[in-house]
């Protein structure tokens, strides 16, 4: 039987290796986490090295050494930050699956774009997790807790400032209605709150996700943010959601309302946010993310406003580890050896 060689490019615990190992007697695992840090801390920026790598961390092995693995890969497991000139130097490579969900995690590197079949754990990663974070984002501005530190700061309570909301009966929009979307939804709708959401491809003939009570396609965003109260980012970043919330759709939102985002900063346009912030168009952002959360701090007109929550991409973090990223490499990889379609294959043209 003739061996698959895979590489795990990320640290791969001894319960998951033993989950992929089981699947099939040809398969041959070589981990090497770690053994990449050193390439990565040199080619990333310094900001993604601190935030991802352990302090020091160098890599293993030989440039040599590392060369031969993964011109060795058939298939490749990673994950984020990765060696950016992959595909060059894995010409056997026809398979790469990383752990997290989004696809624009990959634009950097070689591999997008390329002959290689790659896969991500979208809909399966920690959705529940960061759906909780997005209604705490909600909860934060509704009940005006934005407003503690201001008051702790100054000693004083500004009573008349707090002006806290009832969210039974507002209205949410959740932008991306997956896997993280749906989850979202659903958690709001326990709140009471009517959920609208959008899809790029809806699906009329589908029975509505569990909260929802509509969900319209991306002509359907802007008569939805109209009447939204709270309005919930969870799409994938790609060409045609690029600044999806530039100064045009984010006047069409309801006055007052607040904004949260748990995809990618580069969906919003942050210029445009600050001065809707300022002309006191909304009632508050909450931000897990950043246009450039790896390369640098959060710009200073944002951080420094005590109406905008940032948080350094944390929503997904939680006690329990509820990441399916193992699950379906592991049903992907039963399909490669049975040579049947794969699972979340991102298309180039549309980016995810």
């Amino acid at each position: 039987m003739k061996a698959l060689n895979i590489l795990s490019i990320q640290r791969i615990g001894a319960a998951e290796r033993a989950r992929v190992e089981a699947v099939d007697p040809a398969i041959r695992l070589t981990d090497a986490g770690g053994w990449f840090d050193g390439e990565i801390r040199n080619t990333w920026p310094a900001y993604t090295a601190a935030r991802y790598l352990p302090p020091g961390a160098t890599g293993q092995g030989t440039r040599e050494e590392r060369d031969h693995l993964l011109a060795e890969a058939e298939i490749i497991l990673g994950g984020w930050p990765y060696p950016l000139d992959l595909r060059a130097r894995a010409p056997r490579l026809k398979w790469f699956h990383q752990r997290p969900a989004g696809a624009s995690n990959l634009r950097l590197g070689d591999l997008w774009g390329s002959d290689v079949a790659v896969t991500t754990s979208r809909g399966v990663g920690s959705t529940l997790a960061i759906a909780e974070y997005a209604v705490a984002g909600i909860l934060y501005f509704a009940k005006c807790l934005n407003r503690v530190a201001l008051d702790r700061e100054a000693e004083s309570f500004d009573h008349r400032a707090y002006r806290p909301l009832l969210l039974d009966g507002k209205t949410v929009c959740v932008v991306g209605a997956g896997g993280i979307g749906q989850d979202v939804g659903r958690l709001c709708a326990g709140l009471g709150l009517r959920v609208v959401g959008t899809r790029r491809m809806p699906r009329p003939n589908d029975p509505l996700p569990a909260g929802f009570s509509e969900i319209g396609g991306a002509a359907d965003l802007d008569r939805f943010l109209a009447d939204s109260d709270f309005v919930v980012i969870c799409c994938q970043w790609t060409p045609e959601t690029d600044r999806l919330f530039d100064a045009e759709r984010i006047a069409l939102m309801k006055p007052g309302s607040v904004l949260v985002n748990v995809a990618r900063g580069e969906i919003v346009d942050e210029d445009a946010l600050a001065d809707a912030l300022r002309s006191n168009r909304l009632r508050g952002v909450a931000m897990d993310v950043y246009v450039g959360e790896f390369e640098h701090p959060p710009p200073t007109r944002l951080w420094s406003d005590p109406r905008v929550l940032i948080t350094p991409h944390v929503s997904g973090a939680s006690d329990q580890n509820r990441h399916g990223a193992i699950d379906i490499f592991c049903d992907n990889l039963r399909a490669y050896l049975d040579g049947r379609p794969l699972r979340n294959v991102i298309d180039w043209r549309r980016g995810y």
